[in-house]
């Protein structure tokens, strides 16, 4: 450091120590006694003590530390000993230094102090004290060292393993997968500390795995006596009684479209002519005719927010004596619903609409195969079978088209990234992965249910009434901009207008790049340019459809918020939503969104953590093994290649042959410093399976040698 860096130095470390209040620059240089040669050395200090944060130029021309910000939001912990805080109304996730956690777990509500100035890509921020923790117990593998024991946590974001004394270890021995209660956070130097409350059994024991998720992510399994008890009650054949003042659909043709192993059957549709118009009916079950509020069945629903869909098992939000009992809408059988009944013209406009209760009989359960066979395969054999349905069916076709242009029209963004479909042997071993079917008969089902949806959102809307909506906020402009940015290298634009982008444009980038080298890349970079789906109680639309008006209807059986807006719906058909009811709604609704948001997250995390771990276990069998793939991802610790079974696997940077190879940020690839070899987002590529990790849950590939 030379003579002038080190006076440098020394002066703004005078400023940081020194100015106790607003000074001018005069002032300041005479208080801290700086000579007339330092004065230009001092005015550079200031310059960049403001550009970097840590001072504020106020009106009149003074000199000042600026105050100091504290916010509270949720920490969200990463591998590497870092983590983000996620602020409720704050755009961008705050970073936390590995230095600055501050003791917090993945999950804990916390205070952070926001840092002067922005170092890196994100504002940083330090934790300063840990407000809840809600992270209570940790499962894990468990370690004997004689008089005491460790347990290595399965979550990778824990990086400290736990201290289990001896006595408190319940026996476990060398390899059992545990549940520990953390008695102890721990400290700086010092490991948390637990106590063994649940041994699940050893780590290689047939649905151990998928167990350790469940106890993971405190899903509940067992519904309490009570709560079974008044289900059962329930589930009782629909009587004259049951279907007094209701619509009665049961002559009308009506079926049921799902995947060949559902059991909870909750929408049923039926479409008929009008003339020249469709009489499309979308036949929701009633539960909320089983589910009274504030009842035991109620507060378990409300708990548990979704059913949760597990490789292995559905853990289903109400018991089975109604999600797959009365309230499955079971062909052959009477069934209470509550029915959209619309009338589409050959343009896609609702022309008229009734939200009504109805008592329904489902004519044939159909699959999402076999419907596709008769519409697309034409299969001779299953039209004849069901004859007298292939005209609704093709009928149902031809509107769900039209819908779907109608919405394509409009602006509705289309992202087909295949979703994963994993059979399992009858031992819990993955035997097969592939890409999941989406057919006509599926996009003819998720038509249907849109057009539903969209339908009562914008009923209720109207109404004024309290309601819960599914939102879908405007990307932030910054994102979008790098993501402008990056297309203009390939000749793509879009166009923002004051600082927004309306859905259209990206839906017509993703209509420019179908079928081009380049699609995979943008399509990805376009996704994770979105914000994420919630339920709120204020309606501002849904980006991602296009829709100003959008709300989940569909669903009550697995979806808790389907089920409180049923509720709201049948109250108003009664006429019985008065002031009092009114206030009761505004009261609770907030509340039932942010829990609903937040348990279809946690659904969401534990349902991709036992796809990982069948992945891995799958690919364990497959070490060697060559495959082709394509670029899904890359960092700066390596590139994610996914293969066409859609598991995906990392080439660590340190693995790639040939050169040193960084990640150049500003065009999303890996290059090789003196080849110049490039790895590019998108790339197809052929892999080696290196290995598979099922404590850390990671796959690696490596380049073929030959390649």
């Amino acid at each position: 450091m030379n003579q002038k860096d080190t006076r440098k130095k020394l002066i703004c470390e005078l400023v940081d120590d020194k100015l106790y209040v607003p000074m001018k620059e005069k002032e300041l240089a005479v208080f801290l006694q700086v000579s007339r040669e330092d004065r230009e050395a001092l005015k550079e200090v200031l310059e960049e003590l403001l550009a970097e944060g840590k001072l504020e130029l106020t009106k009149r021309g003074r000199y000042k530390k600026p105050e100091e910000t504290y916010v509270n939001g949720t920490f969200i912990g990463n591998q590497k000993g870092f983590g983000f805080l996620e602020v409720e109304g704050c755009a961008e996730d705050l970073f936390i230094p590995e230095s600055r956690v501050g003791g917090a777990f993945p999950g804990d509500t916390v205070q952070a102090r926001v840092l002067p100035g922005r170092r890196g890509k994100r504002q940083e921020a330090e934790v300063v004290k840990v407000l809840e923790r809600n992270m209570r117990q940790i499962v894990g593998t468990f370690q004997n060292h004689g008089s005491f024991g460790f347990v290595l946590p399965d979550d990778i974001r824990i990086i400290s393993d736990v201290f289990v004394p001896g006595e408190r270890s319940k026996g476990a021995v060398n390899g059992q997968k545990v549940v520990v209660e953390i008695t102890d956070y721990g400290a700086p130097g010092k490991n948390p500390e637990g106590i063994v409350t649940e041994i699940l059994g050893h780590a290689e024991d047939p649905g151990v795995d998928i167990l350790s998720v469940i106890k993971a992510y405190d899903l509940p399994v067992e519904f309490p006596e009570r709560v079974l008890n008044q289900a059962g009650r329930a589930n009782h054949p629909v009587s004259e009684a049951d279907m007094a003042g209701r619509l009665d659909l049961r002559d009308l043709d009506m079926v049921t479209i799902d995947g060949e192993d559902a059991k909870d059957l909750d929408d049923a549709v039926s479409l008929t002519m009008e003339g020249d118009l469709y009489c499309l009916g979308v036949h929701i079950a009633d539960v909320a005719n089983y589910v009274q509020e504030n009842s035991a069945l109620d507060r378990e629903a409300v708990k548990r927010g979704t059913s949760v869909y597990l490789v292995d098992r559905v853990i289903p939000m109400l018991p089975h004596a109604l999600s797959n009992g009365i309230c499955s809408l079971n062909a052959g059988e009477d069934r209470l619903a509550l029915s959209c009944i619309m009338k589409i013209n050959g343009k896609g406009q609702v022309l008229d609409y009734q939200i009504t209760e109805t008592v329904i009989h489902v004519n044939k359960r159909m699959s999402y195969t076999v419907v596709n066979k008769i519409l697309e395969e034409k299969d001779p054999e299953l039209r004849n079978m069901y004859e007298e349905l292939v005209p609704m069916f093709e009928r149902m076709e031809t509107l769900a088209a039209i819908l779907r242009e109608k919405r394509k029209q409009r602006g509705s963004i289309d992202f087909d990234f295949p979703e994963t479909k994993i059979i399992l042997s009858p031992q819990g071993d993955p035997v097969e992965i592939r890409p999941y079917d989406r057919n006509t008969a599926t996009k003819l089902i998720e038509d249907f249910m849109l057009i539903a949806n969209e339908t009562v959102a914008q009923h209720f809307h109207w109404q004024e009434i309290p309601f819960v909506y599914r939102t879908h906020d405007n990307p932030d402009p910054e994102k979008i901009e790098k993501l402008g940015a990056f297309i203009r290298n390939f000749g793509y634009s879009i166009k923002m207008t004051q600082d927004e982008i309306h859905p259209k444009e990206l839906q017509k980038l993703l209509s420019r790049i179908m079928d081009t080298p380049q699609e995979a890349l943008i399509s990805r970079l376009t996704l994770r340019s979105m914000k994420q789906a919630r339920y709120t109680t204020e309606n501002t639309g849904h980006f991602g459809l296009a829709s100003s008006f959008y709300c989940h209807f569909t669903s009550p059986i697995r979806r808790y918020p389907d089920l409180q807006i049923h509720r709201i719906i049948k109250e108003q058909i009664r006429g019985r939503l008065g002031a009092e009811r009114i206030a009761h709604y505004e009261a609770i609704l907030p509340q039932v969104a942010k829990n609903s948001s937040r348990m279809e997250r946690q659904a969401d995390e534990a349902e991709r953590e036992t796809e990982k771990l069948k992945k891995v276990q799958f690919m364990e069998s497959h070490i060697g093994e060559i495959f082709e793939g394509v670029i899904s991802g890359i960092t700066g610790w390596g590139i994610y290649v996914e293969l066409e079974n859609t598991i995906e696997g990392m080439i660590r940077a340190d693995d790639l042959p040939g050169d040193f190879f960084y990640y150049d940020e500003e065009h999303y690839e890996m290059a090789g410093e003196s080849t110049g070899k490039r790895y590019k987002l998108g790339e197809r590529l052929a892999v080696q399976v290196k290995g598979a990790d099922r404590m850390r849950r990671t796959i690696d590939f490596c380049i073929p040698q030959e390649a």
